[in-house]
């Protein structure tokens, strides 16, 4: 099997150079351009919704915290620990329960509705977990935030339908999990700057009155002027992709074509836009040809498809245990920054595998660690993953970024143990490093080994809404239990348990998952395939 999953890259080589020999594939000669970028603004809204809050979740829960302990008296670090945990998971449960139905909507309805309501719903939802009083409200709110982001596996889906050529794979699917770490970065450095503005910005909020009554408002509301803009692009610029749905009449896309001709009259100062219409009819007429499903030859005899194999089950597995371990990271790494520093580590009080504490940082320091390392992640998606792709494949891609994660999770909780207050912020970022590159390889890397592991076009959307699923609960489930284990860790005194037991663990399942993974064609280049050898 392993052997097999070797020889494809050199076997889609071959293919490759029987083709017609054209210009080397870059991001400027991607396909609908306008599409996917228009998708990638959409995208945007799960990061932000998501990682907002993750800088100042600490501080959150122990303002909104009513006590939970004796006499009233606040909650201690390990049940605040447990809480996030709950809060962090509420979001990924709710896109669990909700991501299949999104994607038959998606297959009935068509793909634009699934992707404009949902953005809609995602700004109010943002909105209301900034104003929120108690800490129930916010868990409504993160809840009304997962379902409006259970569309995931439908833009994935799009993506697809929208660029089917293998060699422009490796970009257009990274166009997405790009969007992604970069929403994941401006999310990320928005909550860490703009949480408490009275207090971390004074000289420019000081003395706002609503800010100090709602002191994590101004984060959600910031994210909710950016999703009204991808939800302004999406009505008026986003096309359909469902081949049943292609050619209908979409108000939207007449007003938002209005609209351009509208402003480029402006800009012309007088220059007749008569080719304004035909332009872009032309472009939509393109368009639709080309995600129309191509005629079946005659006597050409497609196989039975079934999502029922051991490659699809193997290759699910290994998309699943992805986020069950990132997600948890990506929840208790900010507590771990955020909770007060335990200086008995450093006088030898501490011993062995028992220390406790945290590294004391406040939530803009929190932010600026999480959003600056996220941006060598960005770079390395933009000019390094293509290149290793191409020369690696994407299989070796995600096995050697698997084997990365479990190395940062063993060294995290030792930083505490350095003397120096610049010991620890360098061993911090060098593990943080470590986690990035390794999430900046691997996402893009699952998704196109899930798409490629799809037998049918047919079913490309089927499995999509199935690997978004249990995405969603690994994202829910993980951060759950491993809150609940760290906070266990705390109370025995021992931070590191949740870091060496439940996400190293994880990490090397993932390890083992990705051994027993292969490497296959697009869905679209199997069937193109399997009709060139019935033709023969």
């Amino acid at each position: 099997m392993a052997r097999h999953s070797l020889d494809l890259p050199s076997s889609t080589k071959a293919t490759d150079s029987q083709a017609p020999k054209g210009p080397p594939v870059t991001w400027s000669s991607l396909p609908h351009k306008s599409q996917l970028l228009i998708l990638a603004a959409c995208r945007l809204s799960e990061p932000l919704s998501n990682t907002c809050l993750l800088p100042y979740l600490y501080y959150l829960i122990r303002s909104l915290d009513t006590g939970d302990g004796k006499d009233g008296h606040k909650s201690s670090n390990s049940s605040i620990s447990r809480r996030a945990g709950l809060l962090v998971a509420a979001f990924a449960l709710a896109q669990f329960a909700t991501s299949m139905i999104w994607a038959r909507l998606a297959d009935r309805y068509g793909r634009k509705v699934v992707i404009v309501y949902p953005l809609l719903a995602s700004i109010i939802a943002n909105l209301g977990f900034g104003f929120g009083t108690t800490i129930p409200r916010v868990m409504f709110w993160r809840l009304i935030a997962g379902v409006a982001n259970g569309n995931i596996g439908v833009m994935r889906t799009m993506t697809a339908e929208i660029v089917k050529e293998r060699k422009y794979q490796s970009r257009a699917f990274l166009l997405l999990p790009l969007v992604f770490n970069s929403g994941n970065i401006a999310g990320l450095a928005l909550g860490g700057l703009l949480a408490t503005p009275t207090k971390s910005l004074p000289w420019l909020f000081g003395g706002v009155k609503w800010m100090e009554k709602y002191p994590f408002a101004l984060p959600t509301m910031v994210n909710a002027m950016v999703l009204s803009f991808a939800l302004i692009l999406a009505i008026g610029g986003l096309k359909e992709t469902l081949p049943s749905k292609i050619g209908q009449r979409d108000l939207g896309l007449e007003l938002g074509r209005r609209f351009t001709r509208l402003i480029l009259r402006l800009r012309a100062h007088g220059y007749q836009a008569l080719n304004d219409d035909e332009e872009s009819k032309t472009e939509l007429g393109s368009f639709s040809s080309s995600r129309q499903p191509a005629p079946a030859a005659p006597g050409v005899i497609s196989p039975p498809v079934t999502l029922k194999t051991k490659a699809i089950a193997v290759t699910l597995a290994g998309f699943t245990l992805l986020p069950f371990h990132n997600a948890a990271f990506m929840q208790l790494f900010p507590i771990f920054m955020s909770t007060p520093f335990n200086k008995n580590n450093t006088n030898h009080e501490a011993h062995g595998l028992f220390f406790t504490g945290g590294l004391g940082y406040d939530s803009s320091t929190v932010g600026l660690y999480l959003s600056a390392f996220g941006c060598s992640g960005i770079f390395l998606q933009m000019f390094i993953y293509p290149t290793l792709q191409a020369k690696f494949g994407t299989l070796k891609i995600f096995q050697f970024a698997f084997v990365i994660f479990p190395l940062s999770y063993i060294l995290t909780p030792y930083v505490l143990l350095l003397e120096g207050a610049t010991a620890r912020g360098t061993a911090i970022a060098l593990v943080l490093f470590l986690q990035v590159i390794a999430r900046t390889l691997a996402i893009p890397s699952s998704v196109i080994l899930l798409t490629n592991a799809a037998p049918s076009p047919k079913l490309l959307g089927t499995l999509h809404g199935i690997g978004n699923m249990l995405s969603s609960l690994a994202r829910a489930v993980g951060p759950a239990l491993g809150g609940w284990i760290s906070a266990k860790g705390m109370e025995i005194g021992m931070v590191g348990c949740v870091w060496w037991t439940y996400l190293t663990g994880i990490a090397v399942l993932g390890v083992m998952v990705s051994w027993k993974m292969e490497e296959g064609k697009s869905p679209h280049e199997r069937v193109q395939s399997l009709g060139r050898k019935q033709d023969d």
